[in-house]
């Protein structure tokens, strides 16, 4: 029986979101550091295309697959906010964007939640049978 690698990406992303969450609330924390730097995580997409293997190609019409970056999480200096530009104590930190970050954090969090939940059911119902 082949694995489900719903769970296994399910798996991945709620990893993903709590570096994520974990970045982002230490951009809070030093929101009055001076000289302090906002950062960011790599986005999902990119943890996720190096966590695969690609499907071999069997015939030259089958689309390609690539494998990028590397297994880990990583955390890059995050842009300039043009909004707030760089402040008198060299700190870059928006708390309004890091706020919303926090939103898009928690709704991606419920999303996986109840994706992995309603998986988890219809699995249960297979079985049931």
């Amino acid at each position: 029986m082949q694995p489900i690698q719903l769970f296994e990406v399910a798996s991945k992303q709620a990893e993903w979101l709590s570096v994520r969450q974990k970045v982002v609330a230490t951009n809070i924390a030093n929101a009055n550091t001076p000289e302090y730097r906002a950062r960011d995580v790599t986005p999902f997409e990119t943890v996720l295309k190096s966590s695969y293997t690609p499907m071999a190609r069997t015939n030259p019409a089958h689309l390609t697959g690539d494998t990028l970056g590397s297994d880990k999480v990583g955390i890059e200096e995050e842009g300039l906010n043009q909004e707030i530009g760089i402040q008198e104590s060299g700190n870059t930190v928006a708390l309004a964007t890091e706020l919303a970050k926090t939103g898009e954090i928690k709704r991606q969090h419920d999303l996986n939640t109840q994706l992995v939940k309603s998986f988890h059911s219809m699995m249960m119902t297979v079985v049931a049978r």
